[in-house]
């Protein structure tokens, strides 16, 4: 696959910025590469008439909606997240609420699916937030404390059968068993 092709489907997929340093890493490349590759990603955004950009900031990079589309993003974005939350977002935020801080594979492996666009909601609405570990180099999301005040908890500990699903070994079981076939 062209490295142009793999640095598009990461920042993509990214809930956050990505650095040359971390795409190389990622990629397997030079940064001199990613750089090249970067450059010519960018131009291929800016000349096409698309509905995504490539954002440069701080020597930071990140897939965003085109300009243009602003308002039409903006009305589409206000639609998702003031209503209500889908099936597959409640289950997530259920997850979290009780397993969390859970990295986002740990996460996917209980839902059985990718759940990017899910904690992108989740996350525009302020329900969860997202803190990186540097020894893992990993992200980790727990819910916030607007999520646990919306509830009218103290504590997310205060929610039904916490220490009881927190702390559920079976659930630890198969996840181990899972990351051991792998």
């Amino acid at each position: 696959m062209p490295l142009k092709s793999q640095l598009e489907s990461l920042l993509f997929v990214s809930l956050k910025p990505l650095g040359v340093k971390e795409l190389a890493g990622l990629t397997k490349t030079k940064p001199k590469e990613v750089e090249d590759a970067l450059a010519a990603l960018e131009s291929d955004y800016r000349d096409g008439a698309r509905g995504l950009a490539l954002v440069k900031n701080n020597s930071q990079y990140q897939i965003a909606t085109a300009g243009a589309n602003a308002e039409l993003v903006k009305e589409f974005l206000q639609d998702e997240t003031s209503g209500e939350l889908s099936q597959p977002s409640l289950e997530a935020l259920t997850i979290i609420a009780y397993r969390g801080p859970i990295a986002k594979l740990e996460l996917e492996r209980i839902r059985g699916v990718n759940c990017s666009l899910i904690l992108r909601n989740l996350l525009l609405r302020g329900l969860v937030e997202e803190k990186f570990d540097r020894t893992k180099n990993e992200n980790y999301y727990s819910v916030t404390h607007d999520f646990v005040r919306f509830l009218g908890l103290g504590a997310v500990s205060a929610l039904p059968d916490y220490e009881k699903l927190n702390k559920d070994e079976t659930l630890d079981e198969v996840l181990k068993g899972e990351l051991k076939e792998e």
